[in-house]
């Protein structure tokens, strides 16, 4: 049997006479630019999110740099990051011009430490990045008593977290503003780069909008150095295809990782996260000191299996001379034992259960 770590083909081949309608409309209007789609959208996730604006941009990297951008932040400032996530959460900090200041995360939940961002603010931070990784939500509450205590703008990195909650309310709606990915892979995917930033204050959200089109509000009339990062009609109009299906996406992801849970939680030596109910699951990643001959034990039955990531990022050579080695263990422990299973809605029984099946394998474990 052959398992892909992910396969978005099954999810738009369900869809494909919808999908192929949106196209259609949006060929034959021919507003391929910020069209009716885009504000539809706009409107669709401002509402399921609970927040007074959504501005959609062209992809979740460009969400982040546009949100520093808007809260002024710049050269001479300073903004806390966590080390083991994607590349995308510190690059913004720096082509802004500012400098990631790395913070060690926490080997439960993959998630920032909030002790270790209060030891690391300074005169200079402005601002703390929290990511929601693999769509665990990151411990908000304790992180903006920290920021309302330093006076900081929390920037949410919700780019795998769309969905997940903390104590009834979703990820993006908490902090100053939420940015947002909606990659193929991601809870809610187009097909191809989109983003989106949230917020509350209307003045942000006006800025936001005139960073997206070359920091203009009126055509050729520009106030601001901003980019041109907006999200193509024709990809709204496909996430607005998918967006009634988000429910039942997040729910098949839950019941896939709830039955990972179950049949591999009794494996000496496999860790798995904890779950606090708020889970969104856009990842199921495991711990083992073994990682390696697992994964290659899996490739070798067919199973796709993914590292997410495999180097921390004050260990990556463009950010070295900010850390030094060793100085962020969890981090670096964590990218030598983290793989991620199959994950994705349509992931069948048969093939969970032979995944299952071959871990169990690998560690010769058999259920009675």
């Amino acid at each position: 049997m052959q398992v892909p770590a992910f396969d978005i083909t099954r999810q738009n081949g369900s869809l494909e006479p919808s999908l192929t309608n949106a196209f259609q409309k949006v060929l034959q209007d021919g507003h391929f630019i910020l069209g009716d789609e885009v504000k539809e959208f706009e409107a669709k996730m401002a509402a399921y999110l609970g927040v007074q604006y959504a501005i959609t941009v062209a992809n979740g990297s460009d969400a982040l740099v546009l949100s520093l951008l808007a809260l002024g932040i710049g050269p001479g400032d300073e903004v806390i990051v966590p080390s083991f996530t994607f590349f995308a959460t510190a690059s913004a900090v720096g082509r802004v011009g500012a400098v990631p200041v790395f913070a060690d995360v926490k080997e439960n939940d993959y998630n920032i430490d909030p002790e270790q961002v209060r030891k690391k603010i300074t005169a200079k931070t402005r601002a703390v990045i929290p990511v929601h990784l693999f769509g665990f939500p990151a411990d908000m509450l304790k992180l903006t008593e920290i920021a309302k205590e330093y006076k900081l703008a929390i920037v949410e990195d919700a780019a795998q977290a769309l969905g997940s909650t903390i104590e009834n309310r979703l990820v993006g709606s908490i902090g100053t503003l939420g940015c947002f990915s909606f990659f193929p892979t991601k809870n809610l995917g187009c097909f191809g780069d989109g983003g989106m930033i949230t917020a509350n204050r209307a003045d942000l959200a006006e800025k936001i909008r005139m960073l997206r089109i070359h920091g203009a509000s009126r055509k050729y009339y520009h106030e601001l150095l901003g980019f041109n990062s907006r999200l193509d009609t024709l990809q709204a109009a496909f996430l607005n295809v998918k967006f009634p299906f988000l429910g039942r996406f997040l729910e098949e992801r839950k019941r896939i990782c709830k039955r990972y849970r179950q049949e591999l939680a009794d494996i000496p030596g496999l860790a798995l996260s904890i779950d606090n109910g708020g889970h969104s699951y856009n990842q199921f990643t495991i711990q083992t000191e073994r990682r390696d001959g697992l994964r290659d034990f899996l490739a070798q039955n067919g199973i796709g299996t993914t590292i997410y990531y495999p180097l921390a990022l004050h260990r990556q050579p463009v950010f070295q001379s900010l850390a030094d080695p060793g100085v962020l263990p969890v981090s670096e422990a964590l990218t030598g034992k983290v793989l991620s299973l199959p994950l994705f809605p349509e992931l069948t029984p048969e093939e969970q259960s032979y995944v299952i099946a071959k871990i169990r394998q690998f560690y010769g474990e058999n259920r009675q």
